[in-house]
Order: C-alpha cells, then structure tokens, then sequence
C-alpha cells in the first residue's frame, strides 16, 4: 500500500470513533446532507484503488491523438497492447544506457505548422496522425532535440 493512502486510512481510523462517539446535535436538513455526502465520498475514496496521477489515458489535439507512459512493467503491456491503435512511436531516453525518461515537452510540426503539443508523463509515447512525415521537437531538463518521424515508424528514439 502506498504512503499516501496508508497515511489516509489511519487518519479514517483516527478520527472516526470520535466523529461516532459525540453525541448528535439537531442539525438542519441541508448540514445533515452535506455531512453525509462527504463521509459517503470520504469513504467510497477510501475503499477504491488509488489511481496514479499520470494515469495513461489518450488524448486528442485536433487531428493527432496520443498516449504516453511506460516507465512500470504493467504500463508497458499495456501500450503494447494498444500500439496496433496508432501510427507512431517515440521513446525518450538519457544516458549511455538509455534510462527512460519522463516530463517531456512534445511539439510536433507537418510542414512547418504546429499539429500538437503536450506533456509526456512517461517514455514511451504513441501517436495517432493522418499519413504523413512530422517533425517532433521534445525538451527534457531545457534542452532540446528533434527527429523526423514518418508514420508507420514504432521505434523513434530521442536521447539526452
């Protein structure tokens, strides 16, 4: 279990037998409703699995749409098996071995227009874009670098 959810329930664990123990005041029907509303949602967060903040969800920028991540093993299979979904594919890397990277500006140009921009949240990136060849620039720590990327290509590589 993570730290943060750990520090969650014993904080749940804490404070709900004195919440419980006090006895109840009249309290207004629309108090009564918000007080319910949060221990139900306190509660139904509680009992849920935490999701990670960079969760790999695919996303549109007009005509281009993506999904990043890849740095965990269960991130991984699950690109792979989503890359027959899109045209391209681009890893960012730093370092003789190639150590994965994460936090990268992406901008990807057709003919000198920008098509998209974002942030990769993981290393490993696939991209969906009408045919065609695209420059992406992508800046990791203020630097940058760039690579021309024709669809059809899975195994792009940007290192710093």
């Amino acid at each position: 279990m993570d730290n943060h959810l750990h520090h969650h329930l014993a904080c749940a664990r804490k404070y709900t037998p004195l919440l419980l123990s006090r006895p109840l005041r009249p309290l207004r029907p629309l108090r009564l409703a918000l007080a319910g509303s949060i221990v139900i949602a306190a509660f139904s967060w509680l009992s849920t699995p935490a999701l990670a903040a960079d969760e790999m969800v695919i996303r549109t920028m007009g005509p281009v749409s993506y999904v990043c991540g890849g740095i965990a093993a269960d991130e991984q299979q699950q690109l792979a098996a989503q890359q027959k979904n899109f045209n391209m594919g681009v890893l960012f890397t730093q370092g003789e071995r190639g150590e994965f990277v994460a936090d990268v500006a992406v901008r990807m140009t057709r003919e000198g227009h920008e098509v998209a921009s974002f942030m990769a949240s993981g290393p490993k990136c696939l991209i969906k874009a009408p045919q065609g060849s695209y420059n992406i620039e992508a800046t990791y720590k203020g630097q940058a670098k760039s690579i021309t990327v024709s669809t059809g290509t899975y195994n792009a590589q940007l290192r710093w």
